[in-house]
C-alpha cells in the first residue's frame, strides 16, 4: 500500500530519512513488526513505545512514526515526527482498512454504566428489525451472526478497523460499539466517523487511570467535540454532566430522561421481576427488563433507533421482546423459591442502582443477601463505598474476591471493610473464595429471599496473579443450587 495515502489528515512536524512509498502493515507492537512495515512509536502507562524502536528496526520496519526524535538515524528508514503517535496510529490505521466507519452507520455508546447493555439491546433490535448488524462490546464482538470474542470494553485502533473491514465487506450496515474513556483518551477512536455518540452517565471510576474525577469526564467528553455536523449527540440530561457533554458537539444535539424534560422522555409506570412497563412519549409499552437503570437503557435505544431514520413504533414494538445483555440483573433459576440474580455492577452507582431495583421489587419480608467484590490493580477509592452501600441496601453482606489480579485478595477485602459502619459489622461476612461465599449465602438463604451476586456478570474467569481460571458466577450459582 502507498505510503502517502495514509497520510492524508496527519500533521508532521519534522520528515527525517528516506522517502519510502509502498509499505506492508502497521504496527505498535515491536514483536509484530515485518520488513516494509509502519511502527508508531505510542507512549503507554506501562511502556514506552520509543524504547523499541531498535527491535522493530532490527525486524526490517521501514517507517517509524514517533513523538520524539532519535538521536541518531538509520539509512533507509523514515522518521516521521508527530505530537500524538496514537493519534496518528488511529487515523492511518482507519485509511489502511479503506475507511470501513464511513460505510456503516456507527454509533458510539459511552458512560460508566449501561455501555453494554445499550449496545447488545441496539445490536438486537436493528438485527430483529432486518439489519445486518455489527456489534463491538465488553461481552463479545459481532459481525452478523458471527461472534468474534472481545478482549478489552474498546479494542486497539487496528482491530477496530479491521473487524469493521469485515463488516462493510460482510454487507453490515449498522454498528454499535462501546466507547470506553481509556479508549477515548489513547486515540483507539481517531479517524472513525461516527453517526451519533450516546452519554449514559458518569460516576467515579477509573481514577487509577485517568487522575481525576474532572480528567475522566473530558475524556468521555472528547467523543462528542470530535463528532461531524452530521451525525447526532445524545445524552443522558437526568445526568448533570449530559448537557455538558454537548457544549462542543457540531453535530445535533438531543436529550434523554426519566425525571427531567428531554426530547425524548419515558416514565416508569410498574416494575415487577419479570419486567416493567414504561410510558414512552404517551405509549404504555411492557418491557421484558426491569429496573430504573433499564429505563434509561431502553430509552436511549429507542432514541437512537428514532435519530437513525426507525419508524417509532416499530422499535417499540420490537423492544417489547428483548432480553437483557449477559449477566446484567441476570436471574438463575431453582426450584428452592429462592430469587438468584447475578449483575455486572463493579462500581458503586450500579450497584445501588440494583440493589435500589430490589428494594422496590420487595414485596414482604424477604431478605437481600449480596455477595461482591472488587477486582484488584483498579480504582481503591471504590472499595469502601462500594462495602457501604451493599451494607445499606441489603440484610446481610459477604464481600469476597473479584479479579484480584496482582494485589493480595485479603488487602482488597480489608478496603471494602473500612467502609462497613461499625453498628453493620455483625450483618457482614468476608469469605476470601469467591465459590465459597456464593455457596454460604445460598445456605443462609430461605424461600423468598433474594440473592444479588455482583461484580463480575457475563465474565467466565477470575484473574488471579496474571492467571486466568475458569469461573462463572451463573454456574456456581446453578450448581450450587442444583445440589442443595
Amino acid at each position: 500500500m502507498r505510503l502517502e495515502g495514509l497520510l492524508s489528515g496527519i500533521k508532521i512536524s519534522k520528515r527525517v530519512g528516506t522517502d519510502v512509498s509502498e509499505i506492508g502493515a502497521l504496527h505498535f507492537d515491536s514483536r509484530k513488526v515485518e520488513s516494509g512495515d509502519v511502527f508508531f512509536a505510542v507512549p503507554g502507562t506501562r511502556v514506552d513505545g520509543h524504547d523499541y524502536i531498535e527491535k522493530a528496526l532490527e525486524k526490517g520496519a521501514s517507517v517509524i512514526v514517533l513523538e520524539r526524535m532519535p538521536e541518531k538515524f538509520k539509512d533507509g528508514v523514515l522518521y516521521l515526527k508527530v505530537s500524538s503517535a496514537s493519534e496518528a496510529l488511529g487515523k492511518m490505521a482507519s485509511a489502511f482498512y479503506g475507511n470501513p466507519s464511513k460505510e456503516l452507520k456507527l454509533v458510539g455508546v459511552t458512560g460508566t454504566n449501561g455501555k453494554t447493555s445499550v449496545v447488545t439491546l441496539l445490536y438486537r433490535l436493528f438485527s430483529e428489525m432486518g439489519y445486518a448488524s455489527g456489534m463491538l462490546s465488553t461481552v463479545v464482538n459481532k459481525i452478523a451472526d458471527r461472534e468474534i470474542p472481545a478482549t478489552h470494553t474498546t479494542g486497539d485502533a487496528l482491530q477496530i478497523n479491521r473487524l469493521l473491514r469485515e463488516m462493510a465487506d460482510s454487507g453490515v450496515t449498522h454498528c454499535f460499539m462501546e466507547v470506553s474513556s481509556h479508549a477515548i483518551e489513547q486515540d483507539r477512536v481517531a479517524g472513525l466517523d461516527f453517526d451519533g455518540a450516546v452519554f449514559m452517565n458518569i460516576t467515579h471510576d477509573h481514577l487509577d487511570y485517568h487522575g481525576t474525577f474532572r480528567k475522566y469526564i473530558d475524556a468521555k467528553k472528547k467523543l462528542f467535540d470530535g463528532l461531524p455536523k452530521s451525525a447526532f449527540g445524545l445524552v443522558n440530561s437526568d445526568d448533570k454532566r449530559g448537557n455538558f457533554m454537548l457544549q462542543n458537539c457540531k453535530g445535533a444535539r438531543k436529550t434523554f430522561a426519566v425525571k427531567n424534560m428531554a426530547d425524548f422522555k419515558a416514565k416508569i409506570v410498574t416494575l415487577a421481576y419479570e419486567g416493567m412497563e414504561l410510558d414512552i412519549e404517551g405509549q404504555s409499552v411492557w418491557f421484558r427488563l426491569t429496573g430504573k437503570f433499564n429505563a434509561y437503557n431502553l430509552l436511549a435505544v429507542y432514541a437512537v433507533a428514532t435519530l437513525l431514520g426507525e419508524e417509532q413504533d416499530e422499535a417499540l414494538r420490537t423492544l417489547t421482546g428483548l432480553k437483557a445483555a449477559p449477566g446484567r440483573f441476570e436471574a438463575v433459576p431453582n426450584q428452592t423459591g429462592i430469587t438468584a440474580i447475578v449483575d455486572y455492577a463493579h462500581t458503586p452507582d450500579a450497584l445501588e442502582n440494583v440493589l435500589s431495583t430490589i428494594e422496590g421489587l420487595r414485596k414482604g419480608d424477604e431478605s437481600v443477601l449480596t455477595v461482591v467484590g472488587c477486582g484488584g490493580d483498579r480504582d481503591k477509592t471504590k472499595r469502601p463505598e462500594m462495602a457501604k452501600i451493599a451494607v445499606e441496601l441489603s440484610d446481610k453482606v459477604i464481600l469476597t474476591s473479584d479479579n484480584p489480579r496482582s494485589e493480595d485478595p485479603e488487602a482488597i477485602l480489608a478496603d471494602m471493610k473500612a467502609g462497613v459502619p461499625k453498628g453493620d459489622a455483625r450483618r457482614v461476612l468476608s469469605i476470601t473464595d469467591r465459590k465459597e461465599a456464593i455457596r454460604t449465602a445460598i445456605m443462609m438463604a430461605k424461600p423468598g429471599d433474594v440473592i444479588l451476586v455482583a461484580g463480575k456478570g457475563h465474565e467466565t474467569y477470575q484473574e488471579v496473579n496474571g492467571v486466568r481460571y475458569d469461573f462463572d458466577d451463573r454456574k456456581v450459582l446453578g450448581e450450587t443450587f442444583g445440589e442443595s
